[in-house]
This record gives C-alpha cells, sequence and structure tokens, in this order.
C-alpha cells in the first residue's frame, strides 16, 4: 500500500483556505455580470445524468490547464473574453484544486462554488438536463 504524506482530506483543505469559495447564491449574482465564466469540470457521465448549471461551459478536468493556456494548442476561445471564472464539480473538492492551480498559473479573479452541484441543487434547484 502506498504511503501518504498528505491525503485528499488535506489537500483540499490547503485549497479552501487558498481560493475564493462562493455559495450558489453568490455565484447566481456574480453570473449577472458580464465577463463572468462559470465552468463545469465533472466528468461528461455526471453531466449526463444529473445536468448541469445553466449557461456553465463543460471543462473536463484534466484539460482545465490546456484549454485556458493561450499558448497550448488546446486553448479555447470561449476564455477570450472571460474576466473572473467559477469552478464546479460535485461537491467542491475537485474545483477547489482546480482553483487552486489556476491561481498558481497566475488567475487572479477565480474563484469555486463551495459545496459544488449538490449544493447549487439544494439552495437553487435550477438545473439544464440538455
Amino acid at each position: 500500500m502506498l504511503e501518504l504524506k498528505k491525503g485528499i482530506k488535506a489537500l483540499v483543505a490547503e485549497a479552501e483556505n487558498q481560493v475564493q469559495s462562493l455559495t450558489p447564491t453568490e455565484v447566481e449574482l456574480r453570473l449577472q455580470q458580464a465577463g463572468v465564466l462559470l465552468v463545469d469540470l465533472r466528468d461528461i457521465r455526471e453531466l449526463k445524468r444529473e445536468g448541469k448549471i445553466p449557461e456553465s461551459l463543460h471543462v473536463p478536468r484534466g484539460m482545465l490547464e490546456f484549454w485556458i493556456d493561450p499558448e497550448s494548442p488546446y486553448y479555447k476561445a470561449e476564455f477570450d473574453d472571460v474576466n473572473e471564472i467559477i469552478l464546479y464539480c460535485n461537491k467542491g473538492w475537485r474545483s477547489a484544486l482546480a482553483a487552486q492551480t489556476l491561481q498558481n498559473m497566475g488567475i487572479d479573479k477565480v474563484a469555486h462554488l463551495q459545496g459544488g452541484m449538490e449544493q447549487w441543487q439544494i439552495d437553487i434547484g435550477r438545473i439544464d438536463k440538455n
């Protein structure tokens, strides 16, 4: 068995201390501003099963850094006019880690949805099943 010096709980807690966390209500308010992009990091199977938050862009977690870097051959034009990025996943763990990574890449205006899609469904309930 592998011996970990730092497990997932510690990694997520560390990320949570370094990134901005937003409630579903705060996310909903931010989305009314121009230049704010909501990014769904979940697996495609999760999207098909549970739907997604309306107006969010699906970016597979493994491709985020590649799709957001203009120097990458995988860069996506959807990031051209973005001033702020809000990330979400199912529980808020992957999005916290991803927000930390984007901060490490130099993106200042990045946050994540605390509690993820699960909390969104409890607080807001509005999802897109398409």
